[in-house]
């Protein structure tokens, strides 16, 4: 038979031959990077399983490190002998009672928060504040929580995709982007904390990630969408990361462009979206048209300016496990204290489950007791687990009712799939109390495509809300505290234009779901 075929040229050969050894090296790397991930993973089970000791162990390194710093000797870092001591040493902080120090730091001064100078600092507005926020990223704080945490991830990755080959191909990191060159702080790195770690990671793992970086790290993020859907097409994605708005933003643009029905047919060989920042409790239904497997996978990370704190490590249970040796140690302030002037706080081995706490840190970048205003629930113990359920501004408590993120998520991915419909985005605010004694909730939504049937489809939504908020349902009980909720349309691109004018549009930026005001929901109604 091979006598009829015709021959191969010395180019052919060559190209035959280079493309098998691609093929077996990706192979060797892959199993090498399986083999290096046992590290991970022995220290992850050494947390696991001595929670409070490695806790306390991660405190002490913190104190000690910091003892001869402004902060240190202020507070009399130098007198700490045990974990009990530390909730006396000082009160709890927020960014504006630490503003004033950072700043000192960008401008070039030393030892303030954390020993010598620190180059690099994470900018974030939050989702309550048009004022940015600078959170250092010191060296350990880079290597040791930041880093780390992205080796817990690609451990619980390998743990849970069958024959994941990630490494094979490509990943996409939807990051945001940095500037060095702020006038009033010179000599200062400033940028999204993740193109902060971006563009200071390891030159091996950069050959895995596409796009280059000029184009993962360029400060228009809408330019740098469009790039990445028109480059992206013909490689060999194996990952994609990011927040799950802008990822379906990324996506959407890829479909128009290549007329394909669903992302597995431009990426065959995809197999892992790995979310954060916001719930995605109302995308798994999208996301199942992207990516229509049984085989993908979803991964959860909670990652944020000050810290890698949590990575989902069972992909069929949706919380995540709290990371306990990451520089990192935690404080939680129950619910019913949050709004104290100072407020108590409960240890680790304190915590109840299926309570709202709110999240306190002591880092590795010089954070002391810092109320970063994320809010969780602890679904076990021993390993500790946790959901994120929203944010301590972020919530709407007017009459009672304690709707929080996870509330207003859950009900509206249900409804959603009950009438068969995608929500793009969505807030909500309190109606307060009228002439007739009564309040509610106003819902602004903007979907792909409006319900037949508003009325029903707001009706369905106010009783969804009932099952999974049992507050909400005893004001809603006979309309005796609340009137059912008002539902209200936003035009197609309404949030994304919103954003946008606020100068908000980026890898980290987030529509604030629920207020405890009418600020944000009154503004898109007149943008609108």
């Amino acid at each position: 038979m091979f006598l009829f075929c015709r021959p191969f040229s010395l180019r052919s050969l060559f190209t035959i031959f280079a493309f098998s050894i691609f093929k077996l090296m990706s192979q060797l790397l892959n199993v090498l990077w399986s083999q290096y991930l046992k590290l991970p993973r022995s220290e992850m089970k050494k947390f696991m399983e001595f929670p409070i000791e490695v806790q306390a162990a991660q405190l002490k390194k913190i104190v000690k490190a910091t003892e001869h710093t402004e902060w240190g000797k202020r507070f009399g870092f130098s007198n700490y002998k045990k974990t009990a001591d530390w909730k006396n040493m000082l009160p709890l902080q927020d960014y504006e009672s630490i503003k004033h120090d950072i700043h000192r730091m960008m401008t070039g001064e030393k030892d303030v928060l954390w020993p010598g100078r620190i180059k690099y600092y994470a900018k974030s507005s939050g989702t309550t504040s048009d004022k940015s926020k600078y959170i250092p990223i010191t060296d350990p704080n880079h290597k040791d929580c930041h880093t780390k945490g992205g080796w817990r991830l690609l451990a619980a990755i390998y743990d849970n995709v069958k024959d994941c080959k990630i490494i094979e191909g490509k990943s996409i990191l939807l990051s945001g982007s940095y500037s060095s060159d702020l006038s009033e702080f010179p000599g200062s790195t400033v940028g999204d904390v993740s193109a902060i770690i971006y563009q200071r990671i390891n030159p091996l793992a950069v050959n895995r990630l596409f796009p280059e970086k000029e184009i993962a790290l360029l400060p228009d993020f809408e330019k740098k969408l469009d790039l990445i859907a028109k480059d992206s097409i013909h490689a060999d994605i194996r990952m994609v990361a990011g927040t799950p708005t802008w990822a379906v933003v990324l996506f959407k643009k890829i479909l128009e462009q290549t007329g394909k029905q669903h992302m597995l047919e431009v990426w065959p060989k995809m197999q892992v979206f790995v979310h954060g920042a916001v719930s995605f409790v109302p995308y798994r239904d999208p996301f199942r048209k992207f990516f229509p497997s049984d085989a993908f996978t979803y991964i959860e990370t909670y990652n944020a300016s000050e810290g890698y704190f949590a990575v989902q490590n069972d992909k069929s249970s949706h919380d995540m496990l709290l990371l306990l040796d990451n520089g990192v140690f935690y404080e939680f302030i129950p619910m019913e204290e949050w709004d104290k002037e100072q407020p108590k706080t409960l240890l680790l081995e304190e915590v109840e489950l299926d309570k709202n706490y709110a999240m306190v840190i002591t880092t590795n970048s010089g954070l002391f007791r810092y109320k970063i205003g994320d809010t969780v629930k602890f679904t076990q113990k021993y390993p500790y687990k946790i959901v994120i359920t929203g944010r301590t501004k972020q919530f709407i408590n007017v009459f009672g009712e304690e709707v929080m993120v996870a509330n207003t998520d859950a009900a509206l991915s249900a409804t959603c799939i009950e009438f068969g419909v995608k929500m793009v985005d969505y807030t909500v605010a309190p109606i307060f109390l009228t002439a007739s004694g009564k309040g509610g909730h106003e819902w602004l939504i903007e979907f792909e495509k409006d319900p037949e049937n508003l009325d029903a489809f707001a009706s369905a939504l106010d009783k969804n809300l009932m099952k999974v908020n049992s507050d909400y349902e005893a004001k809603r009980f006979h309309d005796l505290a609340l009137e059912r909720l008002k539902l209200n349309l936003a035009p197609k691109a309404t949030f994304f234009n919103w954003m946008k004018s606020r100068n908000k549009i980026g890898a980290q930026q987030k529509v604030p779901r629920l207020a405890n005001h009418r600020e944000y929901l009154d503004e898109l109604k007149k943008f609108i």
